[in-house]
């Protein structure tokens, strides 16, 4: 997106700046080839992600496959000084297509630029990579938001990711809300998705993911999921799936909190107690929350875009949290279509503008089912914008007391947006598209 003149001159060039320190032009932002994606063709290291730690200023766990046995290692230094190598031994995490293993870097640098690459440490090693890692202060920051991309990826959700990192190439992280792929443990399907963000982005800046219903196979969690994207492990423990699937990440200023919407799937005998756990969980790190601003994200909508695919028990548990703490942001996927509102309690007597959460549900790729209000209207919300048939992706500039959040088609047409402002009148989220 093109930024305004408040934020173009303060927004920080991560993921250019390390590049160019390495001397690596600008080109190379777009979305890389990726290696070959069957267990058979693997030799050097794939699938390579960043999984936030609960301080990304301080620490980054790195995942990848690879066929290179039981050894790991993570070699990391600061571009500044590429010489100054530390090895982390990482390990192996699980085997889904190929091994998949792990490491995590500690007492790194706020603010800094890193190169690293991962391997045995000796004959099997990947490309150099960077990354920088968060500043301990509430400096400004963009990141993305994705829906479901899930169906037809490869020629259908691609170039609307492609889009998205074009518009937003300094994006520090990207939050995902589920049903990433459509078949639990398809490997090329999880290839495709690789393939559609490309090894600088999915290596390049820390990837926030909630398992949609289509991350599970009957009961079960994709076998890819946690090697792939292991949490920040500090999530509640009590219930199937949490601690795999369940945690919060600080980000200058932001708390980002992933939940688990499944409880179809994890505990559909006992999905009450479940979600309650959650709920608890929630509110504690919610309780506790240092930061100004708040994002929350998971699959199923809290307010379905149809009638016929309403959440009740997650939203009997949930949304009385999600209000009474003010979450900012909430961002969900699952029904295929756009939409965006809030509670008509927290409606203000300027029609564009009201307070309280703003609940979000949005779709990249492009299997699409139709949308009505009802279910909002039905439970006291209303959805302000609706849309059909419109794959979007969705950035979001935080910077001080000002979040700017905006939706736009993969053309770079504008289809929603709105602006959040804390100040000493309280908090005003206002329409402005």
């Amino acid at each position: 997106m093109t930024a305004s003149p408040r934020h173009a001159a303060r927004r920080p060039l991560r993921i250019r700046h390390a590049l160019a320190l390495l001397g690596v032009g600008a080109m190379t932002l777009a979305p890389a080839v990726a290696l070959p994606t069957t267990a058979s063709a693997q030799q050097a290291p794939e699938r390579l992600t960043l999984s936030p730690t609960a301080d990304p200023a301080t620490s980054q766990t790195v995942t990848w496959r690879a066929d290179h046995g039981r050894t790991a290692v993570l070699e990391i230094a600061p571009t500044t000084d590429p010489d100054q190598v530390t090895r982390v031994q990482g390990q192996v995490t699980g085997d889904a297509g190929g091994t998949h293993y792990a490491a995590t870097a500690t007492d790194l640098t706020p603010d800094t630029a890193y190169r690293y690459r991962v391997g045995d440490g000796d004959q099997t090693v990947a490309a150099w990579h960077t990354f920088t890692t968060a500043s301990h202060e509430a400096d400004p920051f963009s990141f993305l938001y994705f829906g479901d991309i899930q169906n037809d990826i490869t020629s259908g959700a691609a170039p609307v990711v492609r889009a998205a990192l074009a518009a937003e190439p300094d994006a520090a992280l990207a939050v995902h809300a589920g049903d990433l792929i459509d078949h639990a443990n398809s490997d090329s399907q999880w290839g495709e998705w690789y393939d559609a963000f490309g090894s600088q982005t999915t290596g390049g800046i820390n990837h926030v993911t909630a398992p949609g219903n289509h991350e599970y196979s009957g009961t079960n969690l994709s076998d890819h999921w946690t090697p792939q994207f292991p949490g920040a492990g500090n999530g509640p423990t009590d219930g199937a799936d949490l601690n795999e699937t369940v945690y919060h990440t600080d980000y200058q200023g932001v708390r980002f909190v992933v939940l688990n919407s499944n409880y179809r799937n994890t505990t559909p005998l006992r999905p009450g107690a479940w979600l309650d756990t959650q709920r608890d969980w929630l509110a504690s790190v919610l309780e506790d929350n240092p930061n100004p601003w708040t994002v929350v994200t998971f699959h199923h909508p809290v307010f379905s875009n149809s009638p016929g695919r309403d959440n009740g028990p997650l939203r009997d548990s949930w949304l009385p949290i999600l209000e009474e703490h003010d979450v900012d942001l909430v961002l969900q996927g699952h029904d295929h279509s756009y939409s965006r509102g809030n509670l008509t309690a927290n409606r203000t007597q300027d029609p564009d503008t009201h307070t309280g959460p703003v609940y979000a549900v949005t779709v990249t790729g492009p299997k699409m089912y139709d949308a009505q209000d009802d279910n909002w209207a039905d439970r006291g919300a209303e959805a302000r914008v609706q849309l059909t048939d419109t794959q979007t992706f969705q950035t979001v500039e935080v910077d001080g007391p000002h979040l700017e959040y905006v939706a736009r088609t993969a053309d770079g047409r504008v289809v929603d947006s709105f602006t959040i402002v804390k100040d000493d009148q309280g908090k005003r989220v206002t329409t402005t598209s």
